[in-house]
């Protein structure tokens, strides 16, 4: 039985099938289009995951979406009548798009499909999955884990924005739920707007902000914008957003009571941003924390597993695995709406078609290390590179290797493109660029001359799963960058005491540890552990690496420039390449010198894509 899931129609649409319970391909419809967020149907994903399996619409049993229109616009229409007459203005712009596309969007799916299938019985065979339930769906059934407890938090799906549901063997329900207009994501989202960065894009840089501050609004959050119970359940007070009927996060009141109007885009980030950055974070964490407290308390489960964008604080997912409520913890590496695809797909197989669940007998996830995305043969690769102009070499296996190590280990920057392509927003060693972790100059050279970037935003390392002990304080897998944890002790750097005085941006420059390129003002690190038995290549290269330097840690930082999509091709690749001071470029077995290309070929991508 093979079922095919989409998301589509608010942001990062995409596609997913699956085919007797196993995942077989899964892609955002961005890297294809090469728009950031595409919210568009994904043609081109849907494209991709049928051929992957080497089928056509007509073999598909079922195409499930990902959540249900007519509760979402029910939502719209009860929020506008009890805020009106305010919010007329917000109101009077959404209705026509609801009325011409969201609302009938069942006639829209049909019209898109028969595309691909004129014949395909529409009727019986499309189904429509809940928001909430998609995204559980996307974090249990792939989970490692017979039963679990399962929490999603997000902005808003139709009505709910934090959601329990508990799951065992094929069976999944959801028991409780908070609604709109109360949601984490929406507040977390208030502040990413507050502080000047784009909602639904920047809330990680608010995260990777918060270490430079001091959570000195933290306080004031909890006694004014959120009622936050022991249990971890909590009301907002509206009074201070104005996103039920305006067209912005937050309002006059917001403003008055932290002391200004919100931040410009690209204005220059001062204290009092990077102290709401600590404190909006300081009080996610708390909120995450109480709530799965008390979901352990209340359900006995010993495996949790989390899904939905705040999902994508790895911060608080750290605190969450070290607070020890739960024996083990699971995160959807496309926590986001992208994943409601691969949930739709899994509970119209599981729940809708009540088939079995079957996990994998070595305790492994069934997400195949998230690369479930395109990939490219070597001829096809050589063929694409020459028709762009590129120079290049063809090396063996062992030759690329050691050549993609040595420029690592000589401080160059290395764009990485191998295998299939992940599907979720972290580069996990398929489309990367990799840099040397030992380098104390590594961050600032990948964020202003690579990827045209804010300094302050930290790097992730990429470690050896059987050496991740030795430098992290952390002993379980992170395969998806997906868990914080701070750099071992006996790695760290004793600072000065005027290095500790030190405030703010000021910190950035200051080498931490062995490894000051991947270790954040506060000695965290957001870590991937890289194992052989899902990608055997980047292992390898991350073994040369510690081979030639006694460090089995690696800077990996997506493989695009601020703005634009993760690169998808060998073509996308190339130009990304030639449009930055990347040195060096793996693209399968063909190695590329920088300073062997064509210079006419150079491109300008510090400007080419929409700052994010």
């Amino acid at each position: 039985m093979q079922i095919l899931g989409i998301s589509a129609f608010y942001h990062d649409s995409a596609a997913a099938l699956v085919g007797d319970g196993s995942i077989l391909a899964a892609a955002q419809e961005e890297r294809f289009t090469r728009k950031k967020h595409d919210s568009g149907f994904p043609r081109h994903a849907i494209e991709y995951c049928l051929g992957e399996a080497g089928v056509t619409l007509d073999n598909i049993d079922y195409v499930v979406f990902y959540d249900k229109p007519f509760l979402k616009f029910e939502r719209l229409l009860e929020t506008y009548l009890a805020f009106a007459p305010w919010g007329f203005a917000s109101f009077r712009l959404a209705m026509p798009l609801w009325l011409r596309e969201k609302l009938f969007l069942k006639d829209l799916l049909r019209k898109e499909l028969k595309f691909y299938a004129p014949n395909f019985d529409w009727d019986s065979k499309l189904l429509f999955s809940e928001h909430h339930l998609s995204h559980a769906a996307s974090a249990f059934f792939p989970s490692p884990f017979e039963e679990a407890a399962v929490l999603t938090m997000d902005g808003v799906g139709e009505w709910a924005t934090t959601s329990l549901a508990l799951g065992v063997g094929n069976e999944l329900n959801v028991i409780k739920e908070i609604h709109f207009p109360h949601s984490l994501g929406l507040l977390y989202s208030a502040f990413t707007y507050y502080t000047g960065f784009r909602v639904n894009s920047g809330e990680y840089k608010v995260m990777g902000l918060a270490p430079y501050g001091n959570p000195r609004f933290a306080d004031t959050i909890l006694s004014n914008l959120i009622d936050l119970k022991e249990d971890g359940s909590f009301r907002l007070d509206m009074s201070y957003f104005d996103y039920c009927t305006g067209l912005t996060m937050t309002n006059g009141k917001f403003h008055k009571l932290f002391g200004g109007t919100p931040r410009k885009p690209e204005q220059r980030l001062a204290q009092r941003e990077m102290d709401l950055a600590a404190s909006i974070q300081a009080v996610t964490e708390e909120v995450v924390l109480r709530l799965t407290r008390s979901i352990a308390k209340e359900t006995g489960m010993k495996n949790l597993c989390l899904a939905g964008g705040v999902a994508l604080n790895c911060v608080a997912n750290g605190k969450v695995l070290r607070d020890g409520r739960f024996k083990n913890i699971w995160v959807q590496p496309a926590a986001g709406d992208a994943g409601g695809a691969l949930g739709a797909a899994l509970a119209g197989y599981h729940l809708y078609q009540h088939q079995p669940r079957i996990l994998d007998a070595s305790g492994k996830d069934a997400m195949k290390g998230s690369y479930l995305g395109p990939c490219f043969d070597q001829e096809d690769i050589e063929r694409r590179l020459r028709k762009v102009g590129a120079r290049f070499q063809v090396l063996d296996d062992e030759a690329i290797i050691e050549a993609s190590a040595t420029a690592l280990a000589e401080g160059k920057a290395l764009g990485w493109f191998q295998g299939r392509m992940e599907f979720g927003p972290r580069a996990l060693g398929g489309r990367s660029i990799l840099g040397d972790a030992r380098s104390p100059s590594m961050q600032s050279v990948l964020n202003l001359k690579v990827k045209y970037r804010e300094s302050f935003r930290p790097f992730a390392p990429s470690v050896l799963g059987e050496d991740v002990a030795d430098w992290f304080e952390l002993d379980s897998d992170s395969p998806y960058m997906l868990l914080v944890a701070d750099v071992a002790k006996s790695k760290r750097f004793a600072m000065t005491a005027e290095q500790e005085a030190l405030f703010g941006i000021e910190k950035l420059n200051v080498p931490r540890s062995q490894i000051p390129a991947v270790t954040h003002v506060d000695y965290s690190a957001r870590i991937q552990t890289v194992h052989a038995e899902t990608n055997p290549r980047y292992h390898a290269l991350i073994a040369r690496f510690k081979e030639k330097t006694g460090c089995p840690v690696i800077v990996n930082t997506s493989f695009n420039v601020r703005g634009e999509p993760i690169v998808g091709t060998p073509e996308d690749a190339f130009r990304c390449f030639m449009g930055t001071e990347i040195e060096r470029l793996a693209v399968g077995n063909c190695f590329l010198l920088k300073e062997e290309q064509d210079d006419s070929l150079k491109q300008n991508y510090e400007t080419k894509f929409d700052l994010d």
